[in-house]
């Protein structure tokens, strides 16, 4: 789907935060309508009154429904008020405030919710001519990246060159002695026979150095030899312990 399809659909979508800005923007327009009205009628009412009061005769003064009553001598006659004066009008802007309550009353019931900032559409492109995070990704460096962020890669480069031990160290010595795990920078290595494994001790030195050579420094940085495992004699419920594994079992 290209981002000409998206666009659309999130259009489309109504906004919450639009919608409620648009009640509050109708609310104080029609309080405002309602102030000019209440001010009409109240200039309305006024010039109405003066006209009634200045055609009457002595004595005698005109009500708001145009009928005349008469005003004795000794009473006060009051002057003239506004209609504020007769009828308790609310101000300007406490009717616009209660409109703007009853806008945002409504828009909660519609479950939006005023004054909330506006989302805008997430139109960031996920797919062009550069590379892009989430396009699929070789298997190779998908591994590299696996060893060096869990910290495997010591382990691994051992492991293969234990694999291609023969290449490593060579016929004669891969014919008499065999590696049997890698623990801590410490390669454990089993020789055939006990003459061999002081051989073995002898060329450590050298072992280390092809070691080194390819699979980097200090990552092997000892290498112990053990004798060969002879075969155990020990049958039956009463047994002797032999003096171990000589040349002979070799």
């Amino acid at each position: 789907m290209s981002s000409d399809d998206v666009a659309p659909a999130a259009q489309e979508r109504p906004d919450p935060a639009a919608a409620a800005a648009e009640a509050v923007a109708k609310a104080r327009a029609a309080a405002r309508r309602a102030a000019a009205r209440a001010e009409a009628l109240r200039a309305e009412h006024e010039a109405k009154a003066s006209t009634d009061d200045a055609d009457a005769p002595p004595g005698v003064t005109s009500t708001w429904d145009g009928s005349a009553v008469v005003v004795r001598d000794d009473d006060a006659l009051e002057p003239p008020g506004t209609v504020r004066d007769v009828v308790e009008l609310p101000s300007p802007a406490q009717v616009a405030r209660e409109a703007l309550n009853r806008a945002k009353a409504a828009a909660r019931e519609r479950g939006l919710r005023p004054g909330m900032p506006r989302k805008r559409a997430d139109f960031t492109v996920r797919s062009g001519p550069g590379r892009d995070g989430r396009d699929p990704q070789l298997f190779g460096s998908t591994m590299s990246a696996l060893l060096r962020e869990r910290g495997w890669e010591e382990e691994v480069s051992v492991g293969g060159a234990i694999g291609r031990w023969r290449e490593v160290v060579g016929d004669e010595i891969a014919d008499h002695c065999t590696p049997e795990h890698f623990e801590d920078h410490v390669l454990h290595v089993r020789a055939s026979s006990t003459a061999w494994a002081t051989q073995l001790k002898l060329l450590t030195p050298q072992l280390l150095t092809r070691l080194a050579a390819e699979l980097g420094e200090g990552v092997v940085s000892e290498v112990r030899v053990q004798g060969p495992v002879g075969r155990s004699f020990s049958r039956g419920q009463r047994s002797v312990k032999g003096r171990g594994p000589r040349d002979t079992w070799g």
